[in-house]
């Protein structure tokens, strides 16, 4: 618990030094960068093909990439705007709520599943390769519900890094989607740090980072035992808190 506490620490001296920083430099190239990189590891945990500089393409410059399925340009396109649609949700200081996660949700699944975009599943899941069997459908309701409710509760209270670690893993645990849960839950857990101030949180896509993770959040599910899953967040804060400042700061 000493480490742990002492990691929060390092994030939240990082997060003073990087305000301080921003305040003199531009960093909106930096963030638009980040951006890319963010829904490019997203994208890529969930089995999508394109690469960092194939994703720039797509959703900067529009071009199609021979060789990659619709949907793969849709996930990248559909991340895109997802992403500025959490921004903006900052900026207007709206709060996160069900109609929210719906919103982020549906733009999620833009053109690739009309019927079930924005919607909470009405049939029973299974996750390939996990021992965790998601609630049944008639249970959603009264777990979403206690989902805000727990947010209502500690969202004043929580070191933010925690709350946006809990926030993610609870709603990847519930399940409620048919499809787009990760990515969702990763834009929530997103859009909880970019309203207090941090940037990005970058989980990778390469088969290290993404075993570390399953596994984390494997634990969570099947031993309710989240702490490895919000040590692994907390790093993964970090680390972008340290590469940010570095950019910015390039002498140290």
């Amino acid at each position: 618990m000493n480490e742990f506490k002492f990691l929060l620490n390092s994030i939240d001296e990082c997060k003073a030094r990087l305000d301080t920083l921003r305040q003199t430099l531009d960093h909106r190239t930096i963030k638009e960068a980040l951006q890319v990189e963010f829904l490019y590891e997203s994208n890529r945990i969930e089995g999508n093909t394109l690469t960092l500089r194939e994703t720039q393409l797509v959703i900067n410059e529009g071009m199609t990439i021979g060789g990659k399925s619709m949907r793969e340009h849709l996930e990248a396109i559909n991340h895109k705007e997802a992403i500025l649609f959490i921004e903006d949700l900052v900026v207007q200081k709206m709060d996160l709520s069900a109609y929210v996660l719906k919103q982020i949700h549906a733009i999620v699944l833009y053109g690739i599943d009309r019927e079930n975009a924005g919607v909470y599943r009405k049939l029973p899941v299974a996750i390939a390769g996990s021992k965790y069997l998601p609630p049944q459908p008639y249970l959603l309701q009264d777990l979403m519900e206690e989902y805000f409710q727990f947010y209502d509760r500690h969202k004043d209270s929580f070191h933010p890094v925690v709350l946006a670690a809990e926030m993610h893993e609870r709603l990847v645990t519930i399940h409620p989607f048919i499809d787009g849960n990760g990515r969702t839950s990763r834009l929530i857990m997103n859009l909880i740090l970019l309203q207090h101030g941090f940037p990005l949180a970058i989980i990778g896509g390469d088969y290290e980072s993404r075993i570390a993770y399953y596994d984390a959040l494997e634990e969570a599910q099947t031993n309710n035992n989240r702490q490895s899953f919000i040590v692994l967040i907390a790093e993964k804060v970090l680390l972008a808190l340290q590469r940010y400042i570095n950019i910015l700061s390039p002498q140290g």
